[in-house]
């Protein structure tokens, strides 16, 4: 099968999108006012505050702060969170959850199999391995921070547990907007977990299936080809959006896979159309501000 051959075309700058407001790069001074507190992300310098890291500028109240736009993930309590499982050890299990050190799951803050409320026994402990083994996904929530910046997490909540047939994609964590809800059951027949650890879990669309699994039941049914379909076009969506550095929430995801309709999910992986359809999208929200 040949290869496509499309006619040469004068290369977009980078800048043909709408660079983010009050963008700064290290050493850019971000106001001489002395009344501002200083925030994260910044240093005074001959009574001026200075940008430390290249982002955004943050204002609230007088407080001013940069997020950075390539960071590491810094957890706060109560952010949705999808991890890896990388070791199973005594009454904890050691997650990725892409932050400078490991997060831990402590056994008594997971559900049981079957729901049941009861102190953990030692026995539990020797079964640790047949609930959440190494390599296993798992979506949770931030319970506590450490003081070393560890993060305690959980999976109390039915809605969250193990995960079973998807697909994980990485992201920026500052490109996860932040919303009440990062569970989103899409009308495309698909599922997505917005972690804001900045892993994306996308599966199709389940049936509840009640409390009897505690959070650890997989659904092993093979997945039908069109919901293959749906996944691997959300993905290259997803990592498209991420590309040309586009907030990720439930609405631009939406808009920005109704855009790439009219292109096999093959064709989205070329540099061209992602950037034709993220165009697209972003003067769609735009006219709905």
């Amino acid at each position: 099968m040949a290869a496509p051959i499309r006619a040469a075309r004068k290369r977009k700058s980078p800048k043909t999108f709408t660079e983010p407001k009050r963008l700064v790069t290290p050493g850019d001074v971000i106001t001489s006012d002395t009344d501002f507190m200083r925030g994260h992300g910044t240093y005074l310098d001959d009574d001026q505050l200075h940008a430390s890291v290249a982002g955004v500028v943050e204002t609230v109240n007088k407080l001013i702060c940069v997020k950075p736009l390539k960071t590491r993930y810094n957890g706060e309590v109560g952010d949705v969170v999808v991890g890896r499982i990388t070791e199973v050890a005594q009454k904890r299990w050691k997650v990725d959850t892409n932050s400078r050190l490991n997060s831990a799951l402590m056994l008594s803050a997971v559900n049981l199999p079957g729901g049941e409320l009861r102190r953990r026994s030692a026995e539990d402990e020797l079964l640790m391995r047949e609930y959440l083994a190494e390599g296993d996904l798992v979506s949770a929530e931030v319970q506590s921070v450490f003081n070393d910046g560890a993060l305690s997490i959980h999976t109390r909540s039915l809605k969250y547990g193990k995960l079973g047939q998807g697909l994980l994609v990485t992201v920026s964590p500052s490109l996860i907007k932040r919303r009440k809800t990062h569970f989103h059951n899409l009308t495309c027949g698909a599922s997505v977990i917005l972690g804001n650890n900045g892993y994306v879990w996308i599966s199709p669309t389940a049936i509840d299936e009640g409390e009897e699994g505690g959070g650890f039941v997989q659904n092993l049914e093979p997945v039908l080809y069109s919901d293959r379909e749906v996944i691997a076009r959300l993905r290259n969506c997803i990592v498209g959006m991420a590309e040309h550095r586009m907030m990720l929430y439930d609405t631009s995801i939406l808009y920005t896979y109704e855009a790439s309709l009219k292109y096999t999910p093959e064709e989205l992986l070329r540099s061209e159309v992602i950037e034709e359809i993220v165009e697209e999208t972003r003067k769609r929200l735009e006219q709905e501000k």
